[in-house]
C-alpha cells in the first residue's frame, strides 16, 4: 500500500514544477453536461492547482448559479455557498477564498473539485483533511469533475472505503471519463 502523506508530497512537488500554460480547454462533454444543471460549485485555485474558471465561466454563461467551497477548519465538513461571479471573497483557512460564513447555502448539481492526483478510473488523492469525500457523501446526485494537470495522473490510486470516485477528470489535455 502506497503512503498517501509520502505521495501527497510527491505529486505536490511534480503538480509545483508543471509549466501550467494557458488555461484548460472546454470539453464539450462538459458543456453538455451544463443543460439541466442549476447551480456549479468550484473553488479558487491555491498555489499550482488548475484553475477551474473556464468551466465556471461557461457555467455562468449557460445559466447555472455559481457557489465556493467554504471551509472552518479541518474537523468541520466544508459547505458551498453561493457566489455571484463578482463579490470579494474572504481569505479562509488553508489559504482558501471563499464567500463569506452568511452568504446563502447552495446545493450543487456539478462539483469541481481540486486534486493532488488522479487515476483513469476516476479515484482521486485530495488534500488529506476528506472535506470533498464528506461533500460528494453529503450531494450524491452532483456530477463530480476533477480538475487537473496531466502530470498529476498516475497508474493506479487505492481507493479508501469511504472515497467516491469522479465521474470525469478534465486535464489540459484530455477528458478523461471512467
Amino acid at each position: 500500500m502506497t503512503d498517501k502523506r509520502a505521495l501527497r508530497a510527491r505529486m505536490r512537488a511534480i503538480r509545483d514544477a508543471h509549466d501550467r500554460g494557458g488555461p484548460l480547454p472546454l470539453p464539450a462533454a462538459f458543456l453538455a453536461m451544463l443543460r439541466g444543471a442549476g447551480t456549479i460549485a468550484g473553488y479558487m485555485p491555491v498555489g499550482a492547482e488548475a484553475d477551474p474558471a473556464p468551466f465556471m465561466h461557461a457555467a455562468r454563461a449557460a445559466g447555472l448559479a455559481l457557489a465556493l467551497p467554504h471551509v472552518i477548519d479541518r474537523p468541520t465538513p466544508l459547505r458551498f455557498l453561493g457566489w455571484d461571479g463578482t463579490a470579494p471573497l474572504a481569505t479562509g483557512p488553508f489559504g482558501l477564498l471563499q464567500p463569506p460564513a452568511d452568504a446563502p447555502a447552495a446545493v450543487p448539481d456539478i462539483i469541481l473539485t481540486p486534486l493532488v492526483a488522479f487515476d483513469a478510473r476516476g479515484n482521486r488523492l485530495g488534500q488529506g483533511a476528506g472535506h470533498y469525500d464528506r461533500a460528494f457523501a453529503q450531494f450524491p446526485t452532483a456530477r463530480r469533475i476533477g480538475i487537473a494537470w496531466s502530470v498529476q495522473q498516475v497508474e493506479a490510486l487505492v481507493p479508501d472505503p469511504w472515497d467516491v470516485p469522479l465521474h470525469a477528470i478534465a486535464t489540459e489535455l484530455d477528458w478523461i471519463v471512467p
